[in-house]
């Protein structure tokens, strides 16, 4: 008789080398994921983000850019004109990300009803 080892599951060290932990903290924020969205469109300047990305704040919007620039998903171009232009687009690594989270986006859509209703069913127990 011959026995078969159970596969070994995966451990999510909750590090700085948990490839999920290092993704979805930097595009889980309240922010990330619409300015990458926004980015989908094409290139676009600090003001016309600002616009498009509903209710963030200039401070918010800066530091979340930033973020995004520093992981390598977006790329700032500073044009030396006066006055200066600054202009944001995505990456390639950029461009590979949204397509997964555009999938995301699509399935919460469609499940957006059956969350609500669950969460109204276990709230009700509760």
């Amino acid at each position: 008789m011959t026995t078969t080892a159970k596969p070994e599951r995966r451990v999510y060290y909750n590090n700085d080398d948990c490839p999920v932990r290092n993704v979805v903290a930097q595009i889980g924020d309240k922010w990330s994921m619409l300015i990458l969205f926004a980015l989908v469109d094409g290139t676009e300047r600090f003001n016309a983000l600002k616009s498009r990305v509903e209710g963030i704040s200039q401070r918010m919007l800066t530091q979340t850019l930033r973020d995004l620039e520093r992981e390598g998903y977006v790329n700032r171009t500073v044009y030396p004109e006066v006055p200066v232009k600054v202009e944001y687009c995505l990456t390639e690594m950029g461009r590979d990300l949204v397509k997964p989270l555009y999938q995301l986006v699509t399935w919460a859509d469609q499940h957006q009803d059956d969350i609500r209703q669950a969460r109204k069913a276990y709230d009700e127990r509760s």
